[in-house]
């Protein structure tokens, strides 16, 4: 894929984001800090001989650069850093991620509008919704705050041949896109990154804005105990550390790493589902359904041997579609999601 999809003719001309424009002002700012750090040699003569520490002046530069880029930065350091890492890609393909996967898209295919309806992922990551869906004739555009997906996601239009409408790094607090212009709005991610409420609050009456009149969130979210069932499957809660984020998680729902152990996440908040629900609620949407994406079979001793078998795993796909509304199990799965509407 080219660096930007300016050349991918989008049929609302207002969204088309062009290869030639900024992507946005914090990028410049970055970009004209990196330009300062490099001092010529003749600078720094200049510098020494009017008396001054070019030491000094080097550490105040470079503290400098350190406070902007923080100031500048979509998410904490801590989350950049996890996903710098490039598993998020790969996330997806295991049998717990391919569940997870399929059956968010068996969610999504139920209360799509027809293509090609427009549809904006917010933190889609390096695009492992945002292709099927244009692939589908949806025009789909993708915004993460992660540089490293974007790369991913370009690199993948380019081989694949599958045109997004856009790709471009932001913040879903404060999306750059006019108000009552998408169809679809995917939230698959900035729900449980987002820590503080109001942040969450944010980033849901900003969907509300950009929403058309009765369009469509899909907001993801990880259940208060995920931690709790996942290290018991996974052996993690052998380590007392471990055992510690997850008291955090069931007290608060601030989920913590201060191990930086990658497999033990990192910082993100838990819903339960009727906190979630709440939530959305107060982001000015109606009709709230809460769903269940994995159910409780996700953690499973057997789980892996029934998905492996085409048969069982066509079963239990159904069964999960049967449950994926019940009350009395939402919280036991490891992923959540809210699917609601703009009001008119």
């Amino acid at each position: 894929m080219p660096e930007s999809c300016a050349d991918l003719k989008c049929p609302n001309s207002h969204l088309a984001i062009a290869s030639k424009k900024p992507r946005c002002g914090q990028d410049l700012v970055i970009a004209r800090i990196n330009e300062l750090r490099k001092v010529s040699l003749h600078g720094a003569c200049s510098f020494d001989r009017m008396g001054g520490s070019l030491l000094v002046r080097g550490a105040e530069r470079e503290g400098h650069k350190q406070d902007m880029e923080e100031r500048f930065r979509f998410i904490p350091k801590e989350i950049e850093t996890h996903y710098l890492q490039g598993r998020e890609s790969q996330r997806l393909s295991g049998d717990r991620g391919e569940l997870e996967r399929l059956r968010t898209q068996a969610i999504l295919g139920r209360s799509l509008p027809a293509a090609p309806a427009v549809v904006f992922d917010v933190g889609g990551a390096a695009g492992v919704y945002a292709f099927p869906l244009a692939k589908q004739g949806y025009l789909v555009h993708l915004i993460d705050p992660v540089e490293l997906h974007l790369e991913q996601a370009r690199s993948y239009a380019a081989s694949s041949g599958i045109a997004l409408g856009s790709i471009v790094r932001g913040d879903a607090r404060h999306l750059d896109v006019p108000s009552r212009s998408a169809d679809v709005v995917l939230l698959l991610g900035p729900l449980y990154h987002l820590v503080e409420h109001s942040d969450r609050l944010a980033v849901l009456r900003e969907v509300h804005r950009i929403l058309t009149p009765r369009g469509v969130l899909f907001a993801a979210a990880i259940s208060r105990f995920a931690s709790l069932i996942d290290g018991l499957a996974s052996g993690f809660f052998r380590d007392a550390e471990f055992r510690k984020i997850v008291a955090e998680d069931i007290a608060s729902g601030q989920h913590r790493n201060p191990t930086n152990h990658p497999a033990y996440f990192t910082t993100a908040y838990f819903h339960r589902p009727e906190d979630l629900a709440a939530e959305v609620h107060a982001g000015g949407f109606g009709d709230v359904q809460i769903v269940a994406i994995e159910g409780p079979v996700w953690s499973a001793a057997l789980f892996h041997e029934a998905w492996d078998d085409p048969v069982q795993r066509k079963s239990l796909m159904e069964f999960l579609s049967l449950i994926e509304r019940e009350p009395s199990v939402q919280a036991a799965s490891a992923h959540l999601m809210a699917v609601a509407r703009r009001p008119n």
